[in-house]
């Protein structure tokens, strides 16, 4: 088992409840932290035995920057769920999500959830 970080990936989206995020957008940054069957990927050096994060850098962007969701949570878990299933290497995934400007009546860096699959 080995693990792939993928840190601080940003995306614009238009995820939230109010009808001002889905006008204005903003982004969204994506930590994806996969725990990897090494199989013989690495005694092999090869691409086709492990995760290649290119793809799914681009599987995380489909998501992130297509469909609006309401809960960064739920946006997490389609990502973690479609890389599952995308590479059946992965044993387990955490994904992060960073909303900046997340609607609060206060002043914060950002707000995030993770959410591991499977859970």
């Amino acid at each position: 088992m080995y693990v792939i970080r993928m840190k601080n990936c940003a995306f614009f989206a238009r995820h939230g409840v109010h009808d001002e995020e889905e006008r204005l957008g903003q982004r969204f940054y994506v930590d994806a932290e996969l725990h990897v069957d090494a199989g013989r990927a690495l005694s092999d050096d090869s691409l086709e035995g492990t995760v290649d994060y290119g793809a799914a850098f681009k599987v995380i962007e489909e998501i992130v920057a297509g469909k609006r969701r309401f809960l960064i949570e739920a946006l997490a878990l389609e990502v973690a769920r479609t890389l599952a299933s995308r590479f059946p290497q992965i044993a387990r995934s955490e994904i992060t999500i960073r909303k900046p400007n997340a609607p609060v009546p206060g002043v914060l860096d950002h707000v995030e959830v993770t959410v591991a699959w499977p859970q």
